[in-house]
């Protein structure tokens, strides 16, 4: 009997199956070549996080490896060392130690979506440059580590990338002025490294981004204007910088901003109104600046504020009585200004403790002494 030829449907499941273990022995050998080059600059001996990569499949059982099932293709990496992971628990760690460096080799994994290498302490040595050649990367996930050396100045060419946080590392030199073309960017985090230099003025442009978060760098400058312009940010963290200028008016206007740490920067000049009217804010810190004139009293039954720290400035004036029509504001700080008069009677002030209004002129009422 002659064979009946095979469906153009069986034909395609079976190409599709073959492909996603990158066929009969496995995944591609460029990619396992470049997994174990990978592995081999790395060090973790603890654990055992690279005993399962091994045997020609890369697809198959390697831990924190996944490939796409239709090109068979190494597509994510995903290694944490702080987690539930059930590898980490079985050890009895809460998190792991790893070191050692990224190696470029991971480059050629040119269809890699997500590499995410997170809280192992102990990786150092540069992000490689040619990182940027990955054109599907979504995911750029280092946070935690030892990390140093600058960011990638072409780091804009990754136009799918989402997510790129590279907090808590030593990272250094200024943010490039490509990161404003990372149109696809929807989280960015930077914080606690040692970036200097100034915000590319055209930061704005990332019209996608939702947080942003650059506190404890060493980031100087004015605050661009074209922040004001972002109309999906909810967070923006740029303390403990050295950032200097005013606050540009238009950080009141943004439609879904909910948390601003301005804190232990260098600005100068007056508090916008429109800032401390906005709808949506629901943390406002300002602490620890030379920020003078006084405070706008602008509040209303929308204001809703978490928390509202404008201590360590100099502030003068009263304390504004619009504050009463809040319809919250949990904490506040207002010590160590210059501010003078009697505090409003009513919510918030009963609830709050006299450090909220220490050190200032000539405050009076409760929670201070009354006044005369």
């Amino acid at each position: 009997m002659v064979p009946r030829p095979l469906s153009s449907v069986a034909v395609l499941l079976i190409a599709v199956a073959a492909a996603s273990t990158g066929g009969a022995d496995g995944c591609p050998a460029s990619d396992r070549a470049a997994l174990l080059a990978f592995r081999s600059a790395l060090s973790e001996p603890y654990l055992g996080i690279f005993s399962s990569w091994k045997g020609k499949n890369c697809c198959s059982r390697w831990y924190g490896v996944s490939c796409d099932p239709t090109t068979g293709r190494v597509a994510d990496i995903t290694l944490r060392g702080e987690s539930e992971d059930p590898i980490l628990a079985r050890a009895g760690h809460s998190g792991g130690l790893m070191s050692g460096r990224i190696s470029p080799e991971i480059c050629r994994l040119d269809r890699l979506t997500t590499l995410i290498l997170a809280d192992w302490k102990q990786i150092s040595g540069p992000i490689p440059p040619c990182i940027t050649s990955l054109p599907l990367l979504r995911i750029l996930d280092l946070v935690g580590n030892s990390l140093s050396g600058s960011l990638p100045a072409d780091i804009g060419r990754l136009s799918r990338l989402t997510v790129l946080n590279v907090a808590d590392n030593q990272i250094s030199g200024p943010i490039p002025s490509s990161l404003a073309a990372l149109s696809s960017l929807m989280h960015l985090e930077l914080g606690n490294n040692q970036i200097s230099g100034t915000i590319p003025t055209d930061f704005g442009n990332l019209r996608k981004l939702s947080r942003a978060l650059l506190g404890r760098n060493r980031i100087s400058g004015v605050i661009p204007a074209s922040v004001g312009h972002m109309t999906r940010l909810a967070d923006l963290d740029l303390s403990e910088n050295r950032i200097s200028g005013e606050i540009p008016a238009s950080l009141g206007f943004m439609p879904v901003l909910s948390s601003l740490y301005l804190d232990s920067n260098r600005l100068t000049g007056h508090i916008p109104a429109a800032l401390l009217a906005s709808r949506g804010l629901s943390i406002l810190n300002l602490s620890r600046n030379a920020i003078e004139g006084e405070i706008p009293d602008v509040f209303g039954y929308r204001s809703y504020y978490t928390a509202l720290d404008l201590s360590n400035n100099q502030l003068r004036g009263s304390v504004p009585k619009t504050l009463v029509t809040a319809a919250y504001v949990g904490h506040l700080d207002l010590s160590h200004n210059h501010l003078c008069g009697a505090i409003p009677a009513g919510s918030p002030f009963d609830h709050l403790e006299a450090a909220s209004f220490a050190n200032n002129d000539c405050l009076c009422g409760g929670p201070l002494p009354a006044c005369r």
